[in-house]
C-alpha cells in the first residue's frame, strides 16, 4: 500500500505544488512507474493540480531524485526544467510572464520567492560585468538536491526565453553539485558553458537582457497575482534556524578543507559563542556537526558510480583518500568501496 501521508506543509520549508507540474507525465515518458515514484516520497500525484497547496520541500526534492533513479535518466531534473513553461509555476510564474520587462519579471520572482518556496534563496547580483541569477536551498537537512537545482535553473532560463525565444542563452551556468556523468547534456540544454562544484547555482548573463519587453505583459493581472501570493502568507514558515544554516555553510566550505568555526561564523554573521550555544541546545559540538555533514554527504556521493573515491574525499574536505576511508569505516564499519559495491547489488 502506498503511503501519501508525508506530503504537505509539515515542519520544515515548503514549495507550492505547481512547481512539480508535468513530473508525472515525464516519468511516464521515460518509462517509470508514477505511483511508485510519488508513493516513495509520500506525494499524491493529484495534489500537483492544486495551485495553493504547499508541499514539503524535502519531499519535492526527493520526488525528482527518485524519478531519476526509477527511470534511470540521471539528468531527469535537467530535462524537466528545460521543458517547463513559466505559466506552469502557477501564480508565481504568471506574475513573471505578465511583467513589463525581463528585469521586472526577475525582480518580481525574487521579491515574492518566499511565498513560493522556503528554506531557499534567490537573488540577482553583479560581478565581472555579468549578472548572476543565483538560487540555492539553504536548509542544511536537504542533501540530495541536484535534480532540484537543475530543474530550477531550467525554469528561470525559460522565463528569460519567454521574452527572447530559443535564440537566447546565458554566458555561463554554475551548479553547486559535482559534475555528473552526462554533463555535456547540460551544455546542450543551456547552450552555454556549464561549471560544477561552484559556491551556488546560477545563470550568468549580460545586463542588457534585463531591458527586453515581455510579450504578454499585463500589469493588472500582475498586480492581482502579487496580491494573491502575499495573501497566502507562506512566508510565515520561512524562518531558518541557525543549525540548518550552519550545515549548509559547512557543506559549501568542505572542498576547501576542514572549515574553521571562525570562518563559518564570519560567513553567517554570527559570533562563535552564539553558534556554540545553538549547538549545545541540540546536544552537538561543532566537530559533531562537521562529522555528520561529511557522513551524510558521503552516502549521497557514493550513489553516483562515476565519481572517483579520491574526488569524493576532496569534496568532503579530506587531504588524502586514506583519511576519508578511515572516517567512513568508523561511520559504517566498511570501506567506501565495499559500501558502493553493496549499493550496486541492490
Amino acid at each position: 500500500m502506498l503511503d501519501w501521508n508525508k506530503q504537505g506543509a509539515e515542519s520544515g520549508p515548503g514549495v507550492l505544488a505547481p512547481a512539480a507540474t508535468g513530473a508525472a507525465r515525464l516519468i511516464e515518458t521515460y518509462g517509470g512507474d508514477v505511483d511508485r515514484v510519488f508513493g516513495r516520497v509520500g506525494i499524491p500525484p493529484e495534489i500537483i493540480d492544486n495551485p495553493i497547496q504547499s508541499l514539503s520541500l524535502d519531499a519535492f526534492c526527493g520526488l525528482f531524485e527518485e524519478a531519476a533513479r526509477v527511470t534511470q535518466h540521471d539528468n531527469f531534473g535537467l530535462w524537466f526544467g528545460h521543458q517547463f513553461k513559466p505559466r506552469d509555476l502557477g501564480m508565481w510564474g504568471y506574475m513573471a510572464v505578465c511583467s513589463p520587462t525581463v528585469g521586472s519579471a526577475l525582480e518580481n520572482l525574487i521579491d515574492h520567492f518566499e511565498y513560493h518556496q522556503q528554506g531557499s534563496t534567490m537573488r540577482l547580483t553583479e560581478a565581472d560585468s555579468l549578472l548572476r541569477l543565483e538560487y540555492q536551498i539553504y536548509d542544511g537537512r536537504i542533501l540530495e538536491r541536484r535534480q532540484d537545482a537543475e530543474l530550477s535553473l531550467g525554469m528561470f532560463f525559460n522565463v528569460i526565453r519567454e521574452c527572447y525565444g530559443t535564440a537566447w542563452a546565458p554566458e555561463e551556468v554554475h551548479f553547486e553539485h559535482p559534475k555528473p556523468l552526462d554533463w555535456r547534456e547540460h551544455e546542450r540544454a543551456f547552450d552555454a558553458p556549464v561549471y560544477f562544484n561552484q559556491p551556488t547555482n546560477a545563470l550568468l548573463f549580460r545586463r542588457e537582457a534585463l531591458a527586453g519587453r515581455m510579450p504578454n505583459r499585463d500589469l493588472k493581472l500582475m498586480n492581482l497575482v502579487q496580491t494573491c501570493l502575499t495573501a497566502l502568507g507562506l512566508s510565515q514558515e520561512a524562518s531558518q534556524n541557525l543549525i540548518d544554516r550552519l550545515r549548509n555553510q559547512v557543506r559549501i566550505k568542505l572542498p576547501e578543507g576542514y572549515p574553521s568555526l571562525d570562518s563559518i561564523a564570519a560567513e553567517l554573521g554570527q559570533s562563535t559563542s552564539a553558534i556554540h550555544r545553538s549547538l549545545a541546545f541540540e546536544g552537538l559540538s561543532y566537530k559533531d556537526l562537521v562529522e555528520n555533514t561529511r557522513r551524510d554527504l558521503a552516502q549521497v556521493y557514493l550513489k553516483q558510480a562515476h565519481m572517483a573515491l579520491s574526488e569524493i574525499a576532496f569534496l568532503l574536505g579530506y587531504s588524502e583518500l586514506s583519511a576519508f576511508s578511515r572516517a567512513f569505516r568508523r561511520w559504517h564499519g566498511v570501506s567506501p568501496r565495499e559500501y558502493r559495491d553493496r549499493l550496486s547489488r541492490r
